[in-house]
């Protein structure tokens, strides 16, 4: 189906007010992924600073070990070369801390790709609620002349 472009200017007042609240729940949307994926980000982040802790005089060292986000448990630390790295849908891989880094470090730069590419799109609606916003004040400015008028 070929897309048709309409001027904002021949929309009446009711259908710009729905189409800026069509931007406004998109860029509510957009900007809840952006802060969800800001957090991820800064979660692998914490993974790279948690790696690069790891050092060879902590072995046998007594840690917490996080079993779920509130509960740890204590352990001892027998393999500083080693992590395991969770890729996901509860599947871990053992890694050399290079390894594990260097993983984390390809997630933390394909989400700045991605935020950077969200931030274009929310700059955008803004811009474009912004036109919309513009052409309803016009259009309630001649509506309040016309009703002087008369």
């Amino acid at each position: 189906m070929a897309q048709q472009q309409i001027s904002l200017s021949d929309l009446d007042i009711n259908q710009l007010g729905e189409i800026k609240k069509q931007f406004e729940e998109e860029l509510n949307h957009l900007t809840n992924s952006f802060a969800q994926l800001k957090q991820a980000q800064a979660k692998f982040k914490a993974c790279i600073e948690n790696v690069a802790e790891i050092k060879p005089q902590n072995k046998n060292n007594t840690i917490l070990v996080p079993l779920t986000n509130s509960l740890y448990v204590p352990g001892k630390l027998s393999d500083t070369e080693h992590v395991l790295v969770d890729v996901g849908t509860g599947y871990f891989v053992q890694k050399t801390r290079p390894q594990a880094t260097k993983y984390y470090q390809a997630k933390v730069d394909y989400l700045q790709k991605n935020l950077e590419t969200l931030e274009d799109t929310v700059q955008k609606k803004r811009d474009n609620m912004s036109a919309v916003v513009n052409v309803i004040q016009v259009k309630l400015q001649e509506q309040t002349k016309n009703a002087a008028k008369a």
